[in-house]
């Protein structure tokens, strides 16, 4: 499948509004949509604010929780949902969150418009402060993808050929912040023991209309240069699945085979003092290991 199966120009996105049934969702705080959105859009914020827990009862309220608020907003399994945020770079991947949980929930029509909203009013298309007034739906009960990890997955991944690969910022690759909502945010800094890194913005590259995702080929190398190959089977995460999600994206539409996230990553991770993490420079000049903290 080519990137563009999943990506949308936003001229491509006018024209499918037009053309078929699509629910377009604006991922942004409810302030920033009231100021002008993609005409006809809808706004669900918990695409990007919920935080989820690995349990099984984490998953299932994950899955209640979509499930009802994409219904409500019309989605039935015949439309389209084109997911959009501000910029792929400053909303922190919070469109491909939407992509990578109805992927995950088996959803048959997802979008991403490639460059967000800034990339639609660069166009010079129409905006909108008028909200939309959807017609609720039935979201439908589906067979979902094989992309979700468990904390326990991923325990059974450390040590092993499987690629843990963390796309956090770089202050939180090397410890010195535990999220990207503060230093202390969490109660732990670190990373998954073994981890290798590609920072999240590096999947992307300045066009025009603002950044847009880069190329196959460009992802292939950019993974390449951690020694990642397509056919590696990957773990994914980040601080809570958004920028992990838009890695996601990247990866599985450059055509690489076996891709999951652990959606809840650092925050879920870092909570629990019985597991491990790796601390210290991952390139100490001293040429040693950086140290595993373990639970006392």
């Amino acid at each position: 499948m080519s990137i563009d199966a999943i990506l949308i120009a936003p001229a491509q996105l006018q024209a499918l509004q037009s053309s078929e049934p699509v629910v377009v969702i604006d991922t942004r705080d409810a302030e920033t949509f009231a100021a002008g959105h993609i005409p006809g859009a809808v706004n669900v914020r918990e695409i990007f604010t919920y935080l989820a827990t690995s349990t099984p009862e984490g998953l299932e309220a994950l899955k209640a929780t979509f499930a009802s608020a994409l219904g409500v907003v019309g989605l039935s399994g015949a439309e389209t949902a084109v997911f959009y945020e501000d910029a792929l770079n400053s909303g922190y991947g919070q469109s491909c969150r939407g992509y990578y949980l109805l992927t995950w929930l088996g959803y048959p029509k997802i979008k991403v418009l490639n460059g967000g909203y800034s990339a639609w009013k660069a166009a010079g298309l129409p905006v909108s402060t008028e909200a939309a007034t959807p017609t609720p739906a039935t979201f439908p009960t589906l067979t979902g993808a094989d992309v979700m990890l468990t904390q326990a997955d991923v325990q059974a991944a450390l040590g092993t050929d499987t690629v843990l690969l963390d796309v956090r910022d770089v202050d939180e690759w090397i410890g010195d912040s535990s999220s990207p909502y503060g230093k202390d945010f969490a109660p732990r800094k670190g990373r998954l023991p073994g981890a290798k890194w590609v920072e999240w913005y590096r999947f992307m590259k300045p066009s025009a209309q603002g950044p847009v995702f880069k190329t196959p080929d460009e992802v292939k190398a950019e993974c390449a240069t951690a020694g990642i190959a397509p056919d590696d089977t990957i773990y994914l995460y980040c601080f809570k699945g958004a920028r992990a999600s838009n890695t996601f994206l990247a990866l599985k539409q450059a055509g690489f085979s076996d891709v999951r996230m652990y959606f809840g990553s650092w925050n879920e991770w870092s909570r629990d003092e019985s597991l491990p993490i790796e601390t210290g420079l991952p390139l100490a000049k001293s040429g040693k290991k950086p140290s595993l903290a373990l639970a006392a």
